[in-house]
């Protein structure tokens, strides 16, 4: 793949693969720029650093709001890193709906991780990509694995409907909860707990130790009754206190045995082919989106379309086949290049 971006991006491919911080840095945020130019450097970058060997890890990790994500992931790194392990941290901050911006603070909550040269902590804010995750992450997941990171956690902006697409880009998925189930039980989304390959209760010290364990027992109770994602995996659900450091060997323990598992039932290979077609379907729908902004006159119609579905002129599908129609008519008539 030619082109004016192909030396830069021939030089970051190489300076990642000699484990250049910098580099991944600027790796990182050349993916995440908007700018036209830096996107086809940008996919010179990814061309050139292939698609991985496959011996990664790849943990998302989700939770509601106060459940203890940093100071658990902080506590999983540690484990991990002492274990002999390379750490990539990906965590979305939520954005503001107003301004676009973000709070970024995940690296002065695992302040203890950060400062060690095994860990690597980026944080990016969400935008309006729902889903808990950010839309350029499954590069971001590339290119740190491409620089020697061989687990990768993501930690999505927090539980809600949408709140699941972590699951699509992850080899597992750990759903983080607090003690106390009861009405707790009843507002956590089906859905969710039903992709969860690993549940885990945190905060289980002090006074909420007893908590913590009767929630891990209604959790398994309630798990009995949802249809397990695969025949090759019973969904654990463990206790967990993160502020102590009591249980992360456990869980980490499970990361492998789950792996292990999927591995020997070709799942794991097979789930990372799929992950791979879902991202060039949802690439292919956001350039598609794109297009309608670049191109004048479909920008233009794309606005008086806004105002008539406002206004409750016209149905959101009605406008939407329009667009298409006049995007796939100006496809054929450029020959559909």
């Amino acid at each position: 793949m030619a082109g004016a971006g192909a030396p830069e991006a021939a030089r970051l491919a190489a300076a990642l693969r000699a484990g250049d911080r910098r580099a991944l840095g600027q790796a990182i945020t050349l993916v995440e720029s908007a700018h036209p130019a830096d996107r086809a450097t940008a996919n010179q970058l990814l061309a050139a650093l292939g698609p991985g060997d496959g011996r990664s890890v790849r943990v998302g990790i989700s939770g509601v709001p106060g459940v203890g994500k940093s100071t658990f992931i902080e506590a999983l790194g540690n484990h991990v890193i002492d274990a002999g392990h390379r750490v990539a941290v990906l965590a979305v901050d939520p954005s503001s709906a107003l301004s676009g911006g973000s709070i970024l603070g995940d690296k002065t909550r695992m302040e203890r991780l950060s400062r060690r040269l095994e860990a690597f902590i980026r944080p990016s804010p969400a935008g309006r990509t729902l889903g808990g995750v950010t839309r350029h992450t499954r590069e971001t997941i590339a290119i740190v694995e491409a620089a020697g990171f061989d687990v990768v956690i993501v930690e999505t902006v927090g539980v809600g409907q949408s709140e699941t697409a972590v699951a699509a880009m992850t080899d597992l998925f750990l759903l983080l909860l607090l003690p106390g189930a009861g009405d707790e039980l009843q507002g956590i989304k089906r859905g969710i707990v039903e992709l969860a390959d690993i549940v885990v209760v945190n905060k289980a010290d002090g006074e909420l130790t007893a908590a913590a364990g009767r929630a891990a027992a209604d959790y398994r109770n309630a798990l009995h009754l949802l249809r397990a994602r695969s025949p090759h995996w019973q969904v654990p659900v463990e206790t967990v206190s993160a502020l102590e450091g009591r249980g992360i060997d456990r869980i980490w323990q499970l990361v492998n045995d789950y792996c292990a598992a999927r591995r020997a039932a070709g799942e794991f290979t097979r789930n990372r082919a799929e992950q791979a077609r879902e991202w060039l379907r949802s690439e292919t729908a956001a350039n598609l989106l794109a297009l309608l902004d670049e191109d004048p006159a479909l920008a233009a119609r794309l606005a008086e379309l806004e105002a008539d579905v406002a206004a409750g002129h016209v149905p959101p599908r009605v406008a939407a086949d329009e667009l298409t129609a006049r995007l796939r008519r100006q496809l054929a008539a450029t020959g559909g290049t």
